[in-house]
This record gives C-alpha cells, structure tokens and sequence, in this order.
C-alpha cells in the first residue's frame, strides 16, 4: 500500500514544496493542509505555533498521512521537535535538508538567511549550522513584506525589486557566498533574489531540497508509488476566498480543488 505524504503550511505558501514533491514523486498520494484561516503563523507567539501545528499535524494524520512534511518555516524553527515528541510517524521539515545544501555549497563558510520574522528570531538556523560547523559565519535577515508581494504576484514589479534590494543589502554587504530562502514563499523571486544578491551566491530553495529528502526516504523504505491509487491527491485549506485560486496557481503552476474545512471536522 502507497504511503500518503501529508503537507501543511499556515497558508498556500507551502505549495511550492507541493510543486517539488509532484515533480519527484508524481504518483504518489499527497494530502494537504493550509492553514488560511490563521496565517500567517511568523507573527505569532512560540506557544501559539506550537499549538496550531499539533493541530495541523493531527488533522493530516486522521486523514491517512502516513508521513509528515513541514512547509512551513516558521512552525518548524519552532515546533519540530514538539511534534517529533508527540507522534510516532517521520516527520520532515524544511530547515534541515536546507542546512545541509548551504553547508554543502558555501566556499568561505559565510552564509545568509532571509526568513519570517518567527524564523529569524528562534535562531534555528545559526544553532544547526554552528552545530554542524562551528566556525562558519551566519547572518539572517527578516523579509516580512515578501510573503505580501508574493501573494498580491508582484513577482516582478519595480517596487518588489526595490524592496528585495534593500532587504539583501545587508547581507551583501557582509560578502555572503550561500544564501538560504528561509520561506515557502521566497521561491517565487529567486530570480530577483540572485539578481539583487549577485550571480556568485549559491541561493538554496527549500522546496527542493526537502523534496529531495522525502523522495530519498521513501526509496530507502521501497515505498515509492510507481501508480497512483484511489482518488488521488486532496487539498484542503481552513479558509477559502474567491482570490484562492489565483494565489494557488501561481505557486503550484496549475489549479486544484481545495476543500475548506474546520480542524475539527472529521471525515
């Protein structure tokens, strides 16, 4: 039987994750949750975070999830091992197989990161990497108007590109050779990302990499799908507005049906 990917994100910036995990592993089955209702989850407190991922990661579980994706930054700088100590199936979040790319990449062992502002203050990032390799030198950066122009597809508008520029200009100024994309969301200006930054700087998206590591799993379990089975993939989001839809396709390159649903509800 195909185990069931299960995703969630606080809102549909986790789709492009979906977008990398579809391209690696097309059949199989995949259950996702955004969680609209209460996005965006960077601004709230730790224990909130907390909290909304545990719910979050049971209603994928009750659904048949047999595997856990964290696509969102900000829940797992804060809440991964919180769920890792309450279930019992593998749960993958976006932070580690990033770290590993960066630290794979980096030459002069001086790496940025852009992220929520929940992400850049847990510190997540520079605890792992100074773990791992003590003496590499880490600078964040917090980018919260991203996740806005990302949504409102302001991908290429000159006011986007300003606010990019001067977001990185710190980080340039520190001659960082590796930059992580620390949000779901960032994917979608990595080509004014690697412009503003500077076309040296290996820029390390997230989405692949813990798509990589997912399929990697499944294949060292011999649990890849070679043939879709059932009804396929299902979506659902706790809020559903009329400008859904377009945000969605923008991130996933297609649309779906999303299904709106309480956390409460039960199949």
């Amino acid at each position: 039987m195909s185990i069931t990917i299960g995703v969630f994100d606080s809102g549909v910036g986790g789709l492009t994750v979906v977008r990398e995990l579809k391209r690696l592993l097309p059949a199989q089955p995949l259950i996702y949750f955004g969680d609209t209702a209460r996005t965006p989850y960077g601004t709230k407190s730790q224990e909130t975070i907390i909290q909304y991922a545990r719910e979050d990661t049971r209603f994928l579980l009750e659904r048949g999830a047999g595997i856990l994706v964290i696509a969102c930054h900000s829940a797992a700088s804060t809440a991964t091992s919180t769920l890792r100590q309450e279930f019992s199936e593998p749960i993958f979040e976006v932070i580690t197989p990033s770290i590993e790319q960066a630290l794979a990449l980096t030459k002069r062992k001086i790496i940025g990161l852009i992220g929520t502002r929940a992400t850049v203050t847990s510190g997540v990032y520079e605890k792992a990497i100074h773990a791992r390799m003590p003496d590499t030198k880490v600078y964040s950066q917090a980018c919260p108007l991203l996740v806005s122009l990302v949504e409102e597809g302001w991908l290429k508008a000159r006011e986007s590109r300003m606010i990019v520029k001067k977001y990185l200009r710190p980080l340039k100024n520190r001659q960082i050779d590796t930059l992580v994309l620390g949000c779901t969301h960032y994917p979608l200006l990595k080509q004014t990302i690697q412009e503003k930054i500077g076309k040296n700087v290996k820029i390390v998206d997230p989405s692949a990499e813990i798509a990589r590591a997912v399929y990697s799993y499944l294949e060292s379990k011999n649990q890849l799908s070679e043939k879709l089975h059932g009804r396929g993939d299902r979506f659902f989001v706790s809020d559903l507005t009329p400008t859904t839809q377009e945000v969605v396709q923008r991130f996933l390159g297609t649309r779906v049906q999303f299904e709106k649903t309480s956390l409460s509800c039960r199949d």
